[in-house]
């Protein structure tokens, strides 16, 4: 995965993140809660403060669930073993969402078959 250029500084904003992610803020909100890696250190005020480490695991939390069609259970459990050492990330078949892909097309071309099937059989 290439990263794109990021400014080198300690901490950026919820803004400033969201704008180098290309994701709504929303997006970023949802991803703390589901991945435990991602914790943003917080200002006195609350406001969230995004380390050059915390940006890194957006992207990559970005790139495995729309350029790899991964699930957020999937993704997590990529992030996991990445940490553990294994190579899940190499498998085209981790952590896949339903609907995508040649091996989506091959299932429903057997469902079909198997409809067929027992459509003759009478039942």
């Amino acid at each position: 995965m290439e990263l794109p250029f990021l400014p080198d500084r300690d901490f950026y904003t919820m803004r400033e993140a969201s704008r180098l992610a290309q994701v709504p803020p929303h997006t970023l909100r949802y991803w703390e809660n589901r991945f435990g890696d991602l914790k943003p250190s917080r200002k006195q005020g609350g406001h969230r403060r995004y380390s050059r480490v915390d940006l890194e695991l957006i992207l990559e939390i970005k790139d495995l669930l729309q350029r790899r069609k991964m699930t957020v259970a999937g993704a997590r459990r990529a992030l996991i073993d990445r940490r553990r050492g294994k190579t899940a990330l190499d498998s085209p078949l981790a952590g896949a969402a339903p609907g995508g892909g040649a091996q989506s097309k091959l299932l429903r071309e057997v469902r079909k078959e198997l409809k067929a099937i027992l459509a003759e059989m009478g039942r």
